[in-house]
């Protein structure tokens, strides 16, 4: 890294630092706090505002709580080719070596739940604690219908309707928050999804297809906790629960009257959940240093 990887894009909290990580595809991270890393990882439609919540929650809480912007994604650079679940795992790894940590706990929903596994399945060791909200091990774990709906109500209406990100938010979140949702957290999932990257976002949606780590889950031996949804469409309470299962030890909770963005829909149930749970782990995982003072 140099001094040009400190950025210059606004964070989402207030007091935060985003810096940008690495080169081709330059990674950005918000981070704030001091403490412990926590790393969050956002879902297939999301970004890094997605985890505002959780941020200052666990900046509160004596962490430093940092969310990524996935290659592709937000502030993150674009890159050629396919997407890479392995490469993506890789720039977790790099992101983690540029707060000097060793180990760090993990939080991942929905997409950011499988680049957790695609990682642990590369670098096991960067694990102190590993957190999966809404999430799935392989798509073959939907029906068939499921799976079409999944891929045809993203794809193609950016392809062949001639649609924005932005005219497809409103549907899609629809979709995927529980019928009692609070406005502000559909509002801000929407804000998210209208900024998608559409070339980045198709070819993610395409290689969502293709990814199965299912045989990780049997092999972890970090604390890793899994969250449900009781509403979730896309990961419903039964699927879930059968990921915790197969998990050696893993707890499990599921969140009532809230659909697939939990921490989004209830931002107090999900951060008690998720503090309750890192205060159990929290020195296993390395204090982070700041990375603009590494640079500078």
């Amino acid at each position: 890294m140099n001094k040009d990887s400190v950025s210059a894009f606004a964070p989402y909290v207030e007091g935060a630092n985003i810096i940008h990580i690495g080169t081709a595809p330059r990674i950005a991270v918000e981070y704030i706090g001091e403490g412990p890393l926590v790393l969050m990882l956002h879902g297939i439609g999301g970004d890094r505002s997605t985890w505002a919540h959780q941020l200052l929650h666990l900046a509160e809480s004596g962490y430093c709580a940092a969310a990524w912007d996935a290659r592709g994604y937000g502030d993150s650079d674009d890159y050629d080719g396919p997407l890479s679940f392995t490469e993506m795992a890789r720039d977790l790894s790099n992101v983690l070596d540029a707060f000097a940590v060793d180990k760090s706990h993990i939080v991942g929903t929905s997409m950011g739940g499988r680049i957790s596994l695609e990682t642990y399945a590369n670098f096991p060791d960067r694990f102190a604690s590993l957190t999966l909200a809404g999430v799935h091990a392989r798509f073959k774990a939907f029906s068939p219908e499921a799976q079409t709906n999944f891929v045809e109500l993203r794809r193609k209406p950016l392809i062949q309707g001639g649609l924005s990100p932005a005219d497809l938010a409103p549907k899609v979140i629809g979709n995927l928050a529980g019928p009692n949702a609070p406005e502000d957290s559909k509002s801000r999932a929407i804000a998210a999804m209208s900024r998608l990257h559409v070339n980045s976002y198709i070819k993610t949606v395409e290689s969502t297809t293709k990814f199965d780590r299912e045989h990780v889950l049997s092999e972890l031996v970090v604390p890793t906790q899994v969250i449900g949804g009781e509403f979730d469409p896309l990961t419903p309470p039964d699927l879930t629960r059968e990921i915790a299962e197969t998990i050696d030890g893993a707890d499990y909770h599921l969140m009532y009257d809230v659909g697939h963005l939990g921490n989004l829909e209830n931002p107090l149930e999900f951060n008690r959940l998720l503090t309750q749970f890192l205060a159990r782990y929290r020195d296993q995982a390395n204090i982070a240093a700041d990375p603009n003072i590494l640079i500078g």
